[in-house]
């Protein structure tokens, strides 16, 4: 045991899973989000840590492809029985490094989630398709594994988002190679281990490191395909970089999800899905609602019932069980969350809840922060904050509420609230990859997931998201 978790008197379910995949002494100090406490060191890893590993991802591919979808399916199975059995140690472990409470839609929420997409994934039928059959000529459509995939995941949701880029690409037969962020490697790490007591050698690979190593994952020659969630920036980088090898993409980048609140919609009878929307994660989503827009008819009316959701949610440690938001997972964000705040001040802003650091809770706390009366061009409505601070723009023609959804260079998700056939009419105008009605950013193992323009490319989960990591295999004739 190293010397950060030693000084811990009581054991926690935790503790073998640390034990299972920290560092010596030479590893990175990981931190607890909330008390900024050690928790354990994570490995840094170097390129010739990522070559071993892609040899090992190579040499394995073959022979988990040709085991057949109905054993890689028992397989996935059992791995996801691994998780069920270590479901509490994950998610005090995730707690504790990511920030996100125990209780809530948050980590043991996270967990659940990943033995469900699992078994999903494990059991979506992917059929042969026969495309022609004319008497003359008959085509049949079928797909096979790439190869090797590599997945960069991110740090919000850092198991779940695993989840849903290795286990269809598992299904298929593919081998994975993935590398954490470096905010959250320890979750990531514990998952693995946890995984590959199911799973053959080499099927499923971890390399932590720093950002060289997701570069030379991106470009090298033996990844067929890259999954990558993050940033759009950070996502530009990657194609680039995946240019030399042609590697197949899925991207699923920044958003900076848009609700519109129609002249319809109750706003006490709506407040709790709306908060849940925007706060999710402590708004750390990408999908989450970021910029609300609210018919004027009864704009004070929505406010005031989000501020009273709000007040009644408790924020702080994560490990409390009373808990249901978190701190920002790391300083970074917190200082855009409040730049972006203190803009929105100064450009005539209305803070009705939060508006200031929390530091009577700990270092990266920033309360609930609903912000009234901005419009677009103000920072916080154009950029994505990322965090719990949620500006609400007053609309009276719901044209221009459309258009000002449909005017920034992002197409993630996005809702519209209100009678059901009047906002389905509205969605139907909305530039985005998923719109909800009446709810803002629910996912589903079964239903597809992607974004457009700025927010990225590419399908996943349910039968698209298995045709996503596979090859199409055309017979004729």
């Amino acid at each position: 045991m190293s010397d950060s978790t030693a000084h811990q008197t009581t054991a926690t379910p935790e503790d073998d899973l640390l034990r299972r995949i920290e560092a010596s002494g030479d590893g990175r100090e990981v931190v607890d989000a909330a008390t900024r406490a050690p928790i354990g060191r994570a490995p840094v890893q170097t390129t010739d840590d990522l070559e071993r590993a892609i040899a090992r991802a190579q040499a394995a591919q073959p022979g988990w492809e040709a085991r057949g979808h109905a054993e890689r399916s028992r397989l996935l199975n059992a791995a996801a029985d691994a998780i069920d059995a270590h479901a509490e140690a994950l998610a005090r472990l995730l707690s504790r490094e990511q920030g996100k409470p125990l209780n809530g839609p948050n980590a043991r929420f996270e967990v659940g989630a990943c033995s469900a997409w699992l078994r999903t994934a494990a059991s979506t039928p992917l059929d042969p398709e026969i495309v022609v059959d004319d008497g003359t000529t008959r085509a049949e459509l079928t797909y096979r594994a790439i190869g090797v995939v590599g997945a960069i995941g991110p740090w919000n949701w850092p198991l779940m988002i695993t989840i849903w880029q290795v286990a269809a690409a598992l299904r298929m037969g593919n081998t994975a190679v993935i590398k954490p962020s470096e905010y959250t490697t320890l979750s990531v790490l514990a998952l693995v281990s946890v995984l590959n007591d199911a799973l053959p050698d080499g099927v499923l690979v971890a390399v932590a490191g720093d950002r060289e190593i997701g570069e030379r994952l991106a470009s090298h020659p033996a990844i067929g395909k890259l999954m990558f969630t993050g940033s759009t920036r950070t996502g530009r980088k990657i194609v680039q970089s995946s240019a030399e090898n042609l590697a197949r993409l899925t991207l699923e980048l920044g958003g900076n999800d848009a609700g519109i609140v129609l002249p319809s919609a109750d706003p006490k009878a709506i407040a709790q899905d709306l908060f849940w929307g925007a706060f999710i994660n402590t708004g750390q989503t990408c999908a989450a609602l970021k910029r609300l827009y609210v018919h004027d008819s009864l704009y004070d009316g929505v406010v005031a019932s989000l501020a009273e959701v709000a007040s009644a949610m408790p924020m702080g440690n994560g490990l409390d069980e009373a808990t249901v938001l978190g701190p920002l997972q790391n300083r970074a964000q917190f200082d855009i969350v409040s730049r972006l705040v203190d803009d929105a001040r100064a450009n005539g802003g209305r803070v009705v809840t939060g508006g200031a650091p929390a530091t009577d809770l700990g270092e990266l706390f920033y309360p609930i922060t609903l912000v009234a009366d901005v419009t677009d061009g103000v920072a916080l409505v154009d950029e994505e904050q990322f965090g719990p601070a949620l500006p609400i723009v007053r609309y009276s023609d719901v044209d221009d509420a459309v258009r000002s959804a449909n005017g920034l260079d992002v197409g993630l998700g996005a809702s519209v609230w209100g009678d059901r056939d009047e906002a389905r009419a509205v969605a139907a105008r909305i530039q985005a990859g998923t719109v909800w009605i009446n709810s803002h950013g629910g996912v589903h193992p079964m239903i597809p997931f992607g974004g457009i323009k700025g927010s990225g490319y590419g399908l996943e989960f349910g039968v698209e998201g298995l045709k996503s990591v596979a090859v199409p295999h055309i017979v004729n004739g």
